[in-house]
């Protein structure tokens, strides 16, 4: 259940990011209020399992999750140039959370 609240995290911050790129500096209102909202909730999600993964894993795979995440929502949303270089970078970022989460269950075991 905590590896799905940090998940749940991430993904929150794809979001809010997303938002915040909408609000235009906090000029749009309602773009704005979606933003504080969603980190909120994210933030509440990420302090949640804290105390199950450690401030160092659980920071490492939130911000892993909305690093490639939001990458990948550049380049589908908003059309942001992709290069094998990128793409393969992305690859090592993911393949890091991965092991961050499977090293994290054989030390807990």
């Amino acid at each position: 259940m905590a590896f799905t609240k940090l998940l749940i995290a991430g993904l929150l911050e794809i979001l809010w990011a997303f938002t915040l790129g909408k609000s235009a500096g906090f000029t749009q209102l309602g773009w704005g209020v979606a933003t504080v909202f969603l980190l909120l909730i994210s933030l509440y999600f990420l302090e949640s399992v804290v105390q199950v993964f450690g401030v160092g894993v659980t920071y490492a795979v939130f911000t892993g999750i909305g690093t490639a995440g939001t990458a990948i929502l550049d380049s589908v949303v908003f059309h942001e140039p992709t290069n094998l270089l990128k793409l393969i970078s992305l690859f090592v970022l993911l393949a890091g959370i991965i092991g961050l989460k499977l090293t994290n269950q054989e030390v807990s075991q």
